[in-house]
């Protein structure tokens, strides 16, 4: 999958418009219309900021990683250890 097609697949599961996302990125709606439709590449700083909003890594938005991460920041030991368990769970589901 390529950045545009991951960045518009991201912005739509995050409940987000265009300009929303262009807003809380600091760039225009336009902007994030040619990233979507692969007419332009983000810079490096845009880049990061789609990562952090997302909580994603760089390389998952540019399609050299294909896992997600899930951000556990804030979370207690055993909190993460119950996510931990979940996700097992539902792997081994499949």
């Amino acid at each position: 999958m390529d950045f545009g097609t991951r960045l518009k697949e991201l912005r739509k599961q995050n409940g987000l418009t265009q300009q929303q996302l262009a807003e809380r990125v600091g760039v225009t709606k336009s902007v994030i219309s040619f990233y979507e439709l692969k007419e332009r590449a983000p810079s490096p700083d845009v880049l990061t900021k789609l990562s952090y909003i997302f909580h994603v890594s760089t390389d998952y938005l540019l399609g050299i990683e294909r896992n997600k991460t899930v951000d556990v920041t804030g979370l207690s030991d055993e909190d993460i250890r119950a996510v931990q368990l979940i996700v097992d769970r539902l792997r081994n589901k499949s």
